[in-house]
């Protein structure tokens, strides 16, 4: 029997839950993120989305695309301790969750009693009678699939892809829409001619292992013909990689900790590297000279190994740091890990 996987995927989460808590907000154009030269989008609301502006955009590239949009530094607070209550309700309704960022989840409702609709109709009206949010839902037979039918109909959708519907389905898709391949591998294949998912199905696997390497290649070649063996991994080990150091001198030179963060980012990205990991949160540590310890993290919606895009998110939340006394004590740490493997498309890194 088919596995029944559902991918839960709250929709523009840190927006939503600003337009709940300000109805001034609600229906403009919002944005979540600094809104300095170096800040990033970290969400929009879908206002926002019809000027074309995304998450992990810059802000100067969204102030041009949307000059009238209202930015908001954003309450990450706020955001878990939602995250945490509808999470909470999720593992007790269901045995086999697999929470993947702070907004989006897997759920196996293979053994579950009730249609695979009917459960997530359920969950969606659940969500929203506790919190006022809307979720999108995917609903297949593998992760692969539950995850692309929750982008089909958001916001506040529910989509379902059968075993019956590969490869049609799937065939008019761009490649970009397949988790796992990069924006610039996307860019080689649309250089000879590969566009849609039906571009790619006129070649052997054997042609993909010179773009992606031969383990990486079947992963691909695997998910365009709907097979994706990957679970729903009830416990997700949580690692994180860090790095802090007392000053030799407490300071409030706000150049000298950004120089040090800078320096552990690259040597931390390194690490990351040599593992095949990516990360979506970053966490900054400041203790002060009265030991005062204060933190500040960012999490993107997407893994990533990119340089580029994790400086601009250090940027962006560094900038969030008051430094109104001395500091004594810095710190670094990038967490919540994926597999290089499956990489997803990531807009910043066409910026």
């Amino acid at each position: 029997m088919d596995r029944q996987i559902l991918h839960f995927d709250i929709d523009a989460f840190f927006a939503s839950v600003e337009q709940l808590d300000h109805p001034e907000y609600q229906n403009k154009p919002l944005i979540v993120g600094g809104d300095s030269d170096r800040g990033v989008v970290a969400t929009c609301s879908y206002e926002a989305r019809k000027f074309g502006v995304r998450s992990a955009m810059s802000a100067v590239v969204a102030k041009k695309l949307c000059p009238n949009g209202i930015f908001v530094s954003g309450n990450m607070k706020r955001y878990q301790e939602v995250s945490r209550q509808i999470f909470e309700f999720i593992k007790s309704k269901f045995d086999h969750v697999e929470i993947v960022s702070i907004d989006e989840a897997y759920i196996d409702i293979t053994e579950c009693n009730q249609s695979a609709i009917e459960i997530a109709m359920d969950l969606k009206r659940s969500v929203n009678q506790m919190t006022g949010l809307t979720v999108s839902v995917g609903l297949s037979y593998n992760k692969f699939l539950a995850k692309l039918a929750s982008d089909w109909n958001k916001p506040d959708g529910i989509f379902v892809i059968k075993r019956e519907d590969i490869p049609s389905i799937l065939l008019p898709l761009p490649i970009i829409r397949i988790h796992g391949l990069g924006k610039k591998t996307c860019e080689k294949l649309n250089n000879i001619g590969i566009f849609t998912i039906e571009d790619l199905y006129q070649y052997p696997q054997s042609f993909l292992n010179e773009f992606l390497g031969e383990l990486y290649a079947t992963e691909i070649y695997h998910r365009i013909h709907g097979i994706d063996h990957r679970t729903v991994e009830e416990h997700h080990d949580r690692k994180s990689y860090g790095k802090e150091t007392t000053l030799q001198e407490d300071t409030t030179d706000r150049e000298i900790i950004k120089g040090i963060l800078d320096q552990y980012l690259i040597r931390i990205r390194e690490a990351l590297e040599k593992r095949s990991l990516m990360a979506k949160t970053i966490t900054i540590k400041i203790k002060y000279q009265d030991f005062e310890q204060f933190t500040r993290s960012y999490s993107l919606e997407y893994y990533t190994n990119n340089l580029k895009i994790w400086r601009e998110a250090l940027n962006s939340t560094f900038e969030l740091l008051e430094l109104d006394k001395p500091v004594r004590l810095v710190g670094l740490t990038l967490s919540n890990f994926e597999d290089q493997d499956y990489k997803q498309f990531n807009l910043l890194e066409s910026i």
